[in-house]
């Protein structure tokens, strides 16, 4: 599971920083259940991983880090660079636009290397030794 490979490298590679995952993002849940998920939710295009963290001052000054996590595999863009035609990709692209223009750091992430080499690059300014 992705979630749960990203939130276990923060716990180990950066103890000290915040963060909160959408656990729910993954999970089958009975239709009480998604009511209830979405009217807890400001978006349902919430991204599904946020760092309460600054960025390091190498990186940029940001105050808190957002990724939308999406499976290895998935491809959201075109050859040319455009998101692929997808309601549910267009409306979390949307979102991470949203937090952009409010000075957060805001980006999709496919895979764990990708996702895991934001967050090093967000948190230390650069890729880290190992």
């Amino acid at each position: 599971m992705l979630h749960q490979q990203i939130t276990e490298y923060l716990k180990i590679r950066y103890p000290h920083v915040l963060f909160r995952t959408d656990f729910a993002a993954g999970l089958k849940l009975s239709m009480q259940q998604a009511i209830l998920h979405k009217k807890l939710q400001a978006s349902r295009a919430w991204p599904d991983l946020q760092v309460a963290e600054k960025s390091h001052v190498l990186y940029g000054e940001y105050p808190g880090l957002f990724i939308e996590l999406k499976a290895d595999g998935v491809e959201l863009y075109k050859k040319d660079g455009t998101l692929r035609k997808n309601e549910h990709y267009e409306e979390q692209a949307a979102m991470l636009q949203r937090l952009r223009d409010r000075g957060y750091k805001a980006e999709f992430a496919v895979g764990f290397v990708q996702a895991r080499k934001l967050i090093d690059e967000y948190l230390t300014g650069g890729s880290p030794l190992f």
